[in-house]
């Protein structure tokens, strides 16, 4: 019975230890176990598969870059050195001929390998026509183009930029790349799941990856069309003519003068309905005041002179 005592004892004391060890886990270790979980689970089951996974493939570790062996024959990884220049420009123009000058534009622009990306003519209140014109025409052929454009009519305002992307674009391909390589794991592995839960676990990540990969596709695509394909803008104007915007035109006078008339008018009428209240007032006014001194005169008495 002693002995028997002593051993309850003791269990009771490791059970004690026990709970307490359990109560005293945050749940931030909880979350973090999780986590590892996961990650242990698709390393585990690209174990199984043979696909072999970095751990910068597993959930959670998406942005940090792949250690994935290069593939035989590859010894060496190509990388982006060629500077990337995004080149635009903006011109104003002053020709005779809007239309004529937008038609050279294009020709010019054909025969440097680019074309019109955009025509846009309007006309003035004045009947000046004025436009805009968009070339977009191969990076090789952008001063030659510019210079062109110089020669269409007179210079009146000229800038011209060029951005360096190439920082981003070298972070883009790499981006591009690590995704790449992901995908390829994940496919790999996918052939190889045979449970339910293995499969829609793998698909998951597939759906993300992939996701993410047209994203950078879109953009490397944007910035290669910008960066193969400079703009030039145009903007066109016809002078002014001699004598100001619309020159000297009596029908127009004659038509400003009739214009003038009828507005006098339409004040008039105007002025009139304002104050026609206050005529009506007034007369009423005045034909009760008549009225007054009309009856006073027929009872006031007639005065006689006595005579001598």
């Amino acid at each position: 019975m002693k002995y028997l005592g002593v051993a309850l004892l003791a269990v009771l004391c490791i059970g004690a230890v026990v709970a307490a060890g359990c109560m005293g886990l945050s749940p931030q270790s909880s979350t973090h176990t999780g986590a590892a979980s996961d990650t242990a689970y698709l390393q585990d089951l690209s174990e199984k598969s043979g696909v072999y996974t970095s751990e910068a493939s597993l959930p959670g570790n998406a942005a940090a870059p792949l250690a994935v062996p290069t593939a035989s024959g590859a010894g060496t990884t190509s990388t982006v050195t060629d500077t990337k220049i995004i080149r635009t420009a903006s011109l104003t123009l002053e020709v005779p001929d809007v239309t004529g000058a937008a038609e050279s534009l294009k020709g010019l622009v054909t025969a440097n390998g680019g074309y019109v990306s955009s025509t846009s003519i309007q006309k003035t209140s004045g009947n000046r026509l004025y436009g805009t014109v968009v070339l977009r025409v191969p990076a090789s052929a952008f001063d030659d183009t510019l210079a062109g454009v110089k020669g269409i009519g007179t210079v009146r305002s000229v800038s011209a930029q060029g951005t360096d992307v190439t920082e981003e674009y070298v972070d883009l391909v790499a981006q591009k790349t690590s995704y790449q390589n992901q995908l390829a794991q994940y496919n790999a592995i996918m052939k190889k799941a045979e449970k339910v839960d293995d499969v829609i676990t793998v698909q998951q990540q597939i759906d993300r990856v992939q996701t993410q990969l047209d994203r950078l596709e879109g953009r490397l695509k944007y910035l290669n069309s910008r960066i193969d394909l400079s703009t030039i803008s145009v903007n066109l104007q016809e002078p002014e003519p001699v004598g100001g915007e619309t020159g000297h035109n009596f029908v127009s006078t004659f038509n400003e003068g009739i214009a003038g008339f009828l507005g006098m008018i339409d004040a008039l009428i105007i002025i009139l309905f304002t104050v026609l209240p206050l005529i009506i007032i007034g007369g009423a006014a005045y034909g009760i005041y008549r009225w007054k001194k009309g009856g006073k005169t027929a009872t006031s008495p007639v005065e006689t002179k006595d005579t001598p």
